[in-house]
């Protein structure tokens, strides 16, 4: 019996929290300031490792058609490391990573004394990781309601503010369902209506990590968020709303690594008396305990290195990547930055990897590079631009939603001068 009492208890536990995991957040107290009712609606979407070239590699029809009606880039660049959250924070605070904090999806913080973990869901949710102001806290604190489908880090008080409505991070909805609970806040009555919402797709960069960026099953997810886009288009438009706005984004891209011929870790970082070192496998930091030390261990490194990769002192990484020694804010890059050349990839012995990676510089590979398609009626139609940042998508949001910036950001108004009416 108390067997069975136990396992009960522990059946009750998971069906309370597989209940409240996929429960909407509320803030009931809330409504729009009387001003911001006649004011434009924006949609920004997030398809993570949705990689410049994929709607017309692989027949995007309703996102190509989209792109027509309004404004579409050759490419977005990403922001170095070209990985999913420190670029998701870029995105909605217009700051480089080194400058809002998060410089990767997991990495040590020395004066802290913590470890942030992209799947650590403490430390995803807690504010004080992230720098910089979000545009949903910025809407917020402006009296203009928003919401989150999941976007990296609207579920913590960043910025002073969380989105009205919220989830906590979950892949147990479908992009369709996404889609209604999306169009349901915008059924909402106009003072509890939210102006700005962000929405997040994770299936195109799982199937890029999982099958490679050139396979069938990445087609596929292409093509389920490309429907998803289109339902959520026409569902909007039925509602007949004005002035609503779609902004279609990525993170980064995506490119097949050389999984058999991995780089081998210098056998002297292993050293933890001298050394901790952060892998992400298309980028390592090390940190050099002995501060006397940085100079001689960069000298060996680099003697060493192969011509598989680069060895660099923070204080000399390449200036337009700004993830150097004077970019970095929180100090939690380290003293020496090690860049394998892709496809290679760094991997400890006895440690599995995916075909699909992303982290590179996209100055330097093709394949980090992103999708950005913007229209509805803020935008100029059967626009096309060349490439640029994404740290410039936080003012064209703030344009369109005529939101008074009230800090400085590393984006500027150039490219929502080129591409709004």
């Amino acid at each position: 019996m108390k067997k069975l009492f136990s396992s009960l208890l522990l059946l009750s536990f998971f069906l309370f929290f597989a209940q409240t995991d996929t429960a909407q957040v509320i803030n009931l107290d809330r409504k729009n300031a009387v001003e911001v009712i006649s004011k434009p609606y924006v949609i920004l979407i997030s398809a993570d490792g949705f990689r410049y070239d994929y709607a017309e590699k692989y027949k995007a029809e309703n996102l190509l058609k989209l792109a027509q009606y309004g404004v579409s880039a050759k490419a977005m660049l990403p922001s170095f490391p070209s990985i999913t959250f420190p670029n998701h924070w870029s995105l909605i605070t217009g700051l480089y990573p080194a400058h809002h904090g998060l410089i990767d999806n997991y990495f040590y913080d020395y004066q802290k004394k913590k470890f942030y973990a992209m799947s650590n869901k403490e430390a995803a949710e807690d504010g004080t990781w992230y720098g910089g102001t979000p545009l949903w806290s910025l809407a917020e604190k402006q009296g203009m309601l928003s919401a989150s489908m999941m976007w990296v880090g609207s579920a913590s008080d960043a910025g002073g503010e969380r989105p009205t409505y919220y989830y906590h991070y979950h892949e147990k909805f479908t992009p369709n369902e996404k889609v209604d609970k999306v169009v349901d806040w915008l059924k909402l009555p106009e003072d509890r209506r939210p102006h700005f919402i962000t929405l997040y797709f994770p299936e195109v960069d799982a199937s890029g990590h999982h099958f490679g960026p050139d396979t069938k099953e990445t087609e596929n997810a292409v093509h389920l968020i490309d429907d998803a886009v289109g339902n959520l288009v026409e569902k909007v438009k039925q509602l007949g709303l004005k002035n609503v706005n779609f902004i279609f984004v990525a993170d980064h891209g995506m490119i097949k690594v050389d999984v058999e011929h991995p780089i081998a870790i210098p056998e002297m970082l292993f050293d933890k008396s001298r050394f901790d070192f952060y892998n992400s496998q298309t980028l390592m930091r090390v940190v050099v305990k002995d501060p006397a030390e940085v100079h001689s261990v960069y000298k060996e490194l680099k003697k060493n290195k192969t011509s598989d990769y680069d060895v660099f002192l923070n204080k000399r990484f390449p200036k337009k990547l700004n993830f150097s020694l004077k970019d970095d804010r929180y100090n939690r890059i380290g003293q020496i930055i090690v860049v394998p050349k892709a496809p290679k990839i760094f991997l400890e012995k006895g440690k599995k990897t995916s075909l699909g990676k992303h982290g590179y510089s996209p100055y330097e590979v093709p394949e980090m590079k992103a999708t950005f398609i913007a229209f509805g009626p803020a935008f100029k139609n059967d626009k096309k631009i060349g490439e640029f940042q994404n740290v410039n998508v936080y003012p064209i949001v703030t344009d369109v939603l005529k939101l008074k910036m009230t800090e400085p950001i590393d984006g500027t108004q150039k490219v929502a001068k080129e591409i709004l009416k």
